[in-house]
């Protein structure tokens, strides 16, 4: 796991993260020190923990201890919380600070917090979603029809008895190393992400060449009605190779490598450059006039 700090109300939250789970765990001490302002949040949860798992709490046993730098410097154990676990202590502290934080979560709920991080779980909602992140209206529209791509694509996994989870990442990882050369997992690292979507963070060609993969594995899949994993991981190559084929042509084209390190917050700054120098460009011309 690797460890860092983060800020909230300019007060540091130690944080984990999971790479295999991709998950993030906090702890829980500091997050009761900032909700609580208590002089003494070990002590305070302490308490709420024993107080917890008297009322038969699931929360606080399944809770687990990692290994985190104190305030003097040494590693000490601590106990954290992943994002759910997380959210249901917040709702056992009585404090002002913590109300806010209730009220949101009983009128959104876990599920409005994951579609914030990923707004593909909501095609409802992913418009206003994405628009207010800052992305183009023509990145949107190849976004949207991404994600029926896929969903095409899963529903073709469930006929063909794919199962959910490990299966389903065992042939994404395939069909993004035919077309890419990466894992999902290495293609994220390139762009420096953790639990953000992957696709909400590729260019538009890399969106396309993503569609044009998956959609390929879907029409292979149902002409060739592969019955077994093994079956549909020939098919999730040969889907990849197809697109993999399209990014070399282009890249021999062009001389420009396809695939890029950039990530979403990167490629809206781009946008916002190319745009303020076009207001700078429109500005200096009407002086001149």
């Amino acid at each position: 796991m690797s460890l860092t700090i983060q800020l909230f109300e300019n007060q540091h939250i130690r944080t984990a993260w999971d790479e295999e789970k991709e998950e993030w765990y906090f702890s829980i001490v500091d997050v009761v020190g900032v909700l609580t302002d208590s002089v003494d949040p070990t002590a305070y949860w302490r308490k709420l923990k024993q107080r917890l798992k008297v009322e038969g709490n699931e929360t606080v046993t399944n809770c687990h201890g990692l290994k985190m730098t104190a305030h003097d410097g040494k590693k000490r154990l601590t106990d954290v919380a992943d994002t759910e676990q997380l959210l249901r202590i917040i709702q056992s502290i009585p404090s002002p600070k913590a109300e806010p934080f209730k009220l949101w979560l009983a009128q959104v709920g876990r599920d409005r917090i994951e579609e914030t991080i990923d707004p593909e779980l909501t095609i409802e909602r992913a418009l206003e979603t994405y628009l207010k992140k800052g992305y183009t209206r023509e990145w949107i529209n190849q976004r949207l029809q991404a994600i029926q791509v896929r969903k095409e694509l899963t529903d073709e996994w469930d006929a063909r008895g794919v199962q959910k989870g490990v299966e389903y990442a065992i042939l994404t990882d395939e069909i993004s190393r035919a077309w890419s050369g990466m894992s999902t997992r290495q293609y994220k690292n390139l762009k420096g992400l953790k639990k953000e979507n992957l696709r909400d963070n590729m260019t538009t060609l890399e969106l396309v060449l993503n569609m044009l993969a998956e959609a390929t594995t879907t029409e292979i899949s149902k002409q060739k009605a592969p019955a077994t994993l093994s079956e549909n991981i020939d098919v999730a190559r040969a889907g990849g190779k197809v697109a993999g084929d399209a990014r070399k042509a282009i890249e021999t084209q062009t001389g420009v490598p396809v695939i890029t390190s950039k990530n979403a917050a990167q490629l809206n700054q781009v946008v916002t450059d190319l745009l303020e120098g076009a207001v700078s460009d429109t500005t200096e011309e009407s002086k001149d006039k």
